[in-house]
């Protein structure tokens, strides 16, 4: 494949994108005591508020890649610094439910709302079809993503169907736990 193909520059200026958004996460976490893996855990809390799904440990554990002492840990973290609730969950008592305190959203809006404002600009500025394209090849490259088997040795068969096992990123149990039971 050539250097010259527009889908690989394309390719190559979304990986810059994601190194330089990686580092800005990497600075923020040094700048509030966390580690960068806490600002994920923060992220996908926030992606599943939007979505309107719930989180516990479990689910929070498998879609960080972490066992049950790493989820725990990291939990306990992000609660000390006044960045993450548990409450109850109201239709069945024994799930605690995890989320994000207005404390934290306020530092993440700090930190990254002035990029994000910049980027809705520039978006804005787009065209639906456009807009359409980009979408799509975004959503598109993510599941290609989703469906690597990171875990996986190079050469290692896949698993029998066909995905070599699960990737990270990928759905929790339906029971909400992320299969770990927790």
């Amino acid at each position: 494949m050539s250097e010259q193909e527009p889908g690989l520059e394309i390719v190559h200026l979304l990986r810059k994108v994601t190194v330089a958004f990686g580092l800005r996460q990497a600075e923020f976490a040094t700048r509030h005591g966390m580690h960068p893996t806490d600002v994920r855990a923060l992220i996908c809390l926030l992606d599943a508020e939007r979505s309107g799904s719930d989180v516990t440990a479990g689910r929070l554990g498998a879609e960080l890649g972490l066992n049950s002492a790493g989820t725990s840990s990291l939990i306990d973290r992000l609660e000390r610094l006044g960045h993450l609730t548990r409450t109850r969950d109201e239709r069945d008592r024994r799930r605690v439910l995890l989320g994000v305190t207005p404390h934290a959203v306020e530092l993440g809006w700090e930190a990254f709302g002035p990029a994000i404002g910049r980027a809705v600009a520039l978006l804005r500025e787009f065209d639906e079809t456009e807009t359409a394209a980009v979408r799509r090849f975004l959503h598109g490259f993510l599941a290609a993503l989703s469906t690597e088997s990171w875990a996986a040795a190079p050469g290692a068969p896949a698993e029998p169907d066909g995905t070599g096992g699960a990737a990270p990123g990928a759905p929790a149990e339906p029971d909400g736990t992320g299969g770990s039971g927790a």
